[in-house]
């Protein structure tokens, strides 16, 4: 089963979600990285390095011909995009955390950027929910190379 823009995989417990284990990845729809969202997180979090927010500086300067995203404004878009991409009808569910992230390339202010998600593994965990672990890759249209990719673990209560 594939998602898009036009098409969100819908699950609503946990066998079907489970059903994931080994299918194909689900990719999310497109998103448009611009100035303006680099500088609300730059904003956000205090991160108000030139190469982010200074697009005549960084044009003139940095190695990468103009301002770049923050690697973690990319991973903090993998929630979004993967709520973008799965509906899962629930009673609640939570991000978990994190694990083997990489910063593969970078992401130029103005990318178009995509995630396709598989899911690893569903586990049991406490108070009746399920544990899973997404592997997440984002791509960014026209790159070579993936611009992030990450493990990233949800927790799901039916």
């Amino acid at each position: 089963m594939t998602a898009s823009a036009t098409q969100v995989a819908r699950f609503g417990d946990a066998a079907a979600l489970r059903a994931l284990v080994g299918a194909e990845s689900l990719t999310s729809e497109w998103l448009t990285v611009d100035q303006d969202k680099v500088n609300r997180f730059a904003d956000a979090t205090g991160d108000h390095q030139w190469i982010h927010i200074d697009p005549e500086r960084a044009t003139r300067e940095s190695p990468f011909g103009g301002p770049v995203a923050h690697g973690f404004l990319t991973l903090s878009l993998i929630p979004a995009l993967l709520g973008k991409t799965v509906k899962i009808e629930q009673r609640m569910g939570v991000n978990y955390g994190l694990n083997r992230v990489r910063f593969m390339s970078p992401v130029l202010v103005g990318s178009l950027l995509r995630a396709k998600f598989a899911v690893e593994s569903v586990t049991d965990v406490e108070n009746g929910g399920v544990q899973a672990v997404w592997n997440v890759t984002v791509e960014r249209q026209g790159g070579e190379r993936p611009v992030c990719v990450a493990e990233f673990i949800t927790r799901h209560y039916f």
